[in-house]
């Protein structure tokens, strides 16, 4: 009985060599496999984006609706780096400045869902730097009961 644990464990001990063999080489393996990507990444340019990144925004009313567009547009045509809301929105937050930084402070202290809705985030902002969507429909209905 003690000499086949004996034998069990020398058994156990020469595959457990065997197996650290092979997974030291399988680690040298991918060691340079991950040298030979990095060295064909550093060869390769990604090609220029078709749209500039956008400005900073520090809370001009004025300027809202052209940064809104402009990092629309960035993001658009980045799809693959803003694969979700809460992406889109730390875009946005980089990109704060000034009164706008100052006014999202709140938001990320207390851990907003907001942070993590692309669109809410979007209403809070018009909403606090003063564009409103439903100016025009404002507008419209009031000339509609001026009529009457």
């Amino acid at each position: 009985m003690v000499d086949e644990l004996v034998l069990l464990l020398h058994a156990l001990l020469m595959r457990h060599r065997a197996l650290s063999i092979e997974n030291s080489q399988l680690m040298e393996q991918l060691r340079l496999l991950v040298c030979e990507r990095a060295t064909l990444l550093r060869q390769v340019r990604p090609p220029s984006c078709p749209v500039p990144f956008p400005e900073t925004f520090s809370g001009e009313s004025s300027r809202l609706p052209e940064f809104i567009v402009q990092t629309a547009s960035y993001m658009l045509v980045n799809e693959n780096r803003f694969c979700n809301d809460a992406m889109k929105v730390a875009f946005l937050i980089s990109l704060l400045t000034g009164e706008a930084e100052e006014w999202v402070v709140p938001y990320i202290e207390m851990d907003s869902p907001i942070l993590g809705d692309y669109r809410a985030f979007l209403d809070e902002m018009k909403q606090c730097f003063g564009w409103d969507d439903d100016e025009e429909d404002d507008d419209e209905e009031e000339e509609e009961d001026d009529d009457y």
